[in-house]
């Protein structure tokens, strides 16, 4: 069974988009790279880049759930979540 990751990934414009997937690095040259794959939003804001990469998920469900968590979340509270990350792992 795979994992599933929640990932926020910064726009061009500096704004956050938030999505799930089994494959982060895979997903993430599908938005760079691939019109057809890519969602709307960021095919037309590139270039973009990984700022956050969740814990693994053992389901889609509870990344789902995450992932609108994080979607409901002002700009501001995004970044305090990627910046705990980037902290944790400097």
């Amino acid at each position: 069974m795979k994992n599933w990751w929640v990932y926020i990934i910064q726009c061009r414009n500096k704004s956050l988009y938030t999505g799930i997937t089994t494959d982060v690095e895979r997903r993430l040259d599908e938005h760079q790279n691939d019109n057809k794959k890519a969602s709307k939003y960021c095919a037309r804001l590139r270039p973009l880049k990984l700022v956050y990469k969740s814990s693994a998920y053992e389901n889609k469900s509870d990344a789902s759930k995450e992932e609108y968590r994080i979607k409901q979340l002002c700009h501001k509270d995004k970044l305090k979540i990627i910046k705990k990350i980037y902290e944790r792992t400097s």
